[in-house]
């Protein structure tokens, strides 16, 4: 029985992480609770996270209106910035990393 049990709990322990859905803003790592006021890096907050990203190596984060979280892919976050998106990843809880698997603009 002890080992069916400690079967259980290595098998759980590496099992890969259940993958999730998020949805938030495109913002980035300097103004990531989308607030562009202070920056204004450009005209629109879009173009605020773009520059605050190419300009002041800032990353790409999804805020979704609490907490922050990195993108792995920091690439396709560039043609929604400023935007409302949903994720589809898994979420690093220690390095509050979301380890992006899609990304296509929130309806």
């Amino acid at each position: 029985m002890k080992s069916l049990i400690l079967s259980v709990f290595v098998i759980a322990a590496l099992a890969p992480p259940a993958t999730q859905m998020f949805t938030g803003t495109i913002a980035d790592s300097m103004c990531a609770n989308a607030d562009h006021s202070g920056m204004r890096m450009g005209p629109t907050d879009g173009e605020c996270t773009v520059a605050c990203v190419e300009e002041h190596d800032a990353k790409y984060v999804l805020y979704d209106g609490k907490a922050a979280y990195v993108l792995s892919d920091q690439r396709t976050p560039e043609k929604f910035a400023g935007r409302k998106v949903t994720v589809r990843g898994t979420l690093d809880a220690g390095t509050r990393t979301i380890q992006v698997d899609s990304m296509a603009a929130a309806k």
